[in-house]
């Protein structure tokens, strides 16, 4: 299944939904399928800062514990409330329902196109 073409990519196997200073972050398909069933996840405080792949919260499944690093610098200016008891979503609904924060960026990182992504997960 090849991922939307509508967003773009980290090598970390994030999304992101560019929206004028604001990016909508979720973890992919295969990242959710390599995690397996999603239990819990940690995510930052709204306004609280993020810096370029630092550690920004937790993605626990009943095989792992995951982190979420931040895909760009910026300000956490709203996170997906919904997953505190629906954490599942991100597995059924990991482009949609399954996002995880809003960040309003101050700058972008170098970003994959949907193809380039496929290539990199060999989809």
């Amino acid at each position: 299944m090849a991922n939307p073409t509508h967003l773009q990519y980290t090598k970390e196997h994030e999304w992101i939904k560019l929206e004028g200073d604001t990016a909508t972050v979720g973890i992919t398909k295969y990242a959710a399928d390599a995690l397996g069933e999603i239990v819990y996840v940690d995510l930052p405080k709204v306004g609280s800062s993020t810096t370029y792949m630092k550690i920004c919260g937790e993605i626990e499944s009943t095989k792992s514990v995951g982190e979420l690093y931040a895909p760009m610098d910026g300000e956490v200016v709203e996170i997906n409330n919904s997953l505190t008891s629906a954490p599942d979503a991100i597995n059924s609904d990991p482009f949609g329902e399954g996002w995880l924060i809003k960040i309003r960026y101050t700058q972008l990182p170098e970003l994959l196109s949907s193809t380039e992504y496929d290539a990199l997960v060999g989809e």
